[in-house]
């Protein structure tokens, strides 16, 4: 592929379709201040959030799955949105090398699924029922299941303002995984949506943290700060596991 295509996606988060690249969304919070929130390019520029590092506690606790050992030389931890088209290739491109580096234990990785882009889903909340129904997959106990859900998710992945699974078709997509009859009725029953959205906003603070007030998908962090050049392939994960250990 010709060079400036390369450099245009190496830089290259989340890139919403035309009719919604320029949009500005208003958020309330739960007090009287309202906080102006500005998706340009996928990336949410939030001035009222925390700017600093992240917090590895938190980061470890609100993850919706770890696999790898805990003394991995190396912990990143993995921010997409399952409506986010480029986590979609960044999926296609680096998760099975970053299984295999877990599998080795060179590696110990933090899923944290965010749902900013609800908003762009047919339904309007499709980020948040699949980062539900991933935690339901995932509180089921086997991690070989979770990982093959979390694929197919990207791999089916609805098109942008178009039709979504239902809970129920989300329940199905799960049981062709393997997923536990408790799990498929987790899911049909949106269970952990909350959960989902309460973890999203955790990790959407703490990511915003590390990247200056900006939110983007995919994003991975390692020992609280950015990894570059995410995509083009899992080129950044050889660099990463050639360097020294990290203190996470």
């Amino acid at each position: 592929m010709a060079d400036k295509k390369s450099t245009a996606r190496q830089r290259a988060k989340y890139q919403p379709q035309k009719t919604s690249s320029t949009t500005t969304y208003l958020l309330a919070a739960v007090a009287v201040v309202v906080i102006a929130v500005v998706v340009v390019g996928g990336v949410i520029w939030n001035n009222q959030r925390n700017k600093g590092e992240a917090d590895p506690n938190v980061l470890a606790q609100n993850a919706s799955l770890i696999i790898g050992r805990a003394d991995a030389p190396h912990t990143i931890d993995v921010f997409e949105d399952f409506q986010c088209p480029v986590c979609k290739q960044f999926e296609a491109q680096s998760g099975q090398a970053m299984i295999d580096a877990a599998t080795a234990g060179k590696l110990r990785v933090r899923y944290h699924f965010l749902t900013f882009l609800n908003r762009n889903s047919g339904s309007g909340d499709y980020s948040s029922r699949a980062a539900g129904a991933a935690l339901c997959v995932a509180e089921g106990g086997n991690q070989d299941t979770f990982l093959k859900f979390h694929s197919k998710l990207y791999e089916e992945q609805p098109p942008e303002g178009g039709d979504d699974p239902d809970n129920a078709a989300l329940a199905q997509k799960a049981a062709a995984v393997g997923a536990t009859p408790a799990a498929q009725q987790c899911i049909t029953s949106g269970t952990k949506i909350q959960a989902a959205n309460d973890a999203a906003d955790q990790s959407t603070t703490q990511l915003s943290k590390s990247l200056d007030g900006q939110v983007g998908t995919p994003s991975v962090l390692s020992g609280g700060q950015p990894v570059a050049n995410l995509l083009g392939g899992p080129q950044w994960l050889q660099t990463l596991l050639a360097g020294g250990a990290d203190e996470n």
